[in-house]
């Protein structure tokens, strides 16, 4: 799928990666619209069979530019404009900053930015709602939104993993082909702490897990309806964005609070990666359109990479 033309929604898109994703969305293609021609130059003649001497030809005035030359006509157009993102985010303050500075750099009826909690059911499907309205369709949905809050886990567990459930199901119901959708992308964010236990974050990681488990299913049960939306994974290892502050504050870890310098000490281990090597991930999925169900891996030693797993033991033929 090419982004341009395309309308994402991006939840948590006002801070951190979600930031990163909504500069690399509206950064891709925005210099200048993709031009692609309305119609064909006539094919040439087969070189197994050369078509007679004059056999087709038109009359043209002498000197008028010919098919094949560097002086062919140039062919009616139409323009295929860069996306438009709607920015969801509970922090006002912060969606209002970013949807300021993204208008400095791009065209402000580009961007819209929506308060939103997304937690908060009904908040969801009317941002959801005022998407289409403000831009007339949906491609692409990012649920990015996530907190670490070992404290609250309850809240954790609804942000990070509910949330991410509720967002998915709204982006079927509005893009899935048969329900007068187009078809489109949906990416779910996780984390590696998805794909192996961690002993100081056991809510976070649970929530990340049942990420990967929704999503890899989600993706499964939409190929096999002909939905036309594709459901895939990011899981990035540390990333420079506000989550890692919450590490150092005992609200947050509560109960392992005591851990956060073992916590710091995986981090300057396995290295800390930039909000907008995460975003190229994202493109990448978005315009591989063999992408379905994968999971995404993204670290600071190895790169870009996918999950390996076994095939799937029993997939319906309906």
């Amino acid at each position: 799928m090419h982004v341009n033309g395309k309308v994402a929604l991006v939840t948590g898109g006002a801070q951190g990666i979600g930031r990163a994703f909504v500069q690399a969305l509206l950064g891709k293609g925005a210099k200048e619209p993709r031009e692609e021609p309305l119609l064909s130059p006539p094919p040439p003649a087969s070189p197994l069979r050369p078509a007679p001497a004059g056999a087709g030809r038109r009359q043209q005035p002498p000197g008028s530019p010919r098919w094949g030359t560097r002086q062919s006509v140039r062919l009616p157009t139409r323009r295929s404009f860069p996306a438009q993102v709607a920015l969801l985010d509970r922090n006002s303050e912060a969606g209002q900053e970013s949807k300021a500075a993204l208008d400095e750099q791009f065209e402000a009826q580009r961007t819209v930015f929506i308060q939103c909690d997304v937690t908060d059911q009904e908040q969801l499907k009317g941002a959801f709602k005022k998407v289409i309205e403000h831009f007339g369709r949906l491609d692409i949905v990012v649920n990015n939104a996530g907190v670490n809050n070992e404290k609250d886990w309850e809240s954790t567990i609804q942000i990070n993993l509910t949330s991410v459930i509720r967002g998915t199901y709204l982006g079927l119901e509005y893009m899935r082909k048969g329900n007068g959708g187009d078809g489109g992308v949906i990416i779910n964010i996780s984390s590696l702490a998805g794909l192996m236990p961690v002993a100081f974050q056991p809510v976070y990681c649970a929530t990340k897990h049942g990420v990967i488990g929704f999503t890899r299913s989600i993706a499964l049960a939409a190929n096999m309806e002909n939905y036309g939306v594709r459901l895939n994974t990011i899981c990035p290892g540390f990333v420079n964005t506000p989550i890692l502050q919450s590490i150092d504050k005992e609200e947050n870890m509560g109960q392992y609070y005591s851990y956060k310098d073992e916590i710091k000490n995986m981090m300057r281990f396995y290295g800390v990666m930039d909000p907008s090597r995460i975003a190229e991930g994202l493109i990448t999925i978005i315009e591989d359109d063999t992408l379905n169900g994968e999971v995404m891996k993204i670290t600071a030693s190895q790169g870009i990479h996918f999950q390996q797993y076994s095939q799937t033991p029993f997939t319906s033929k309906r």
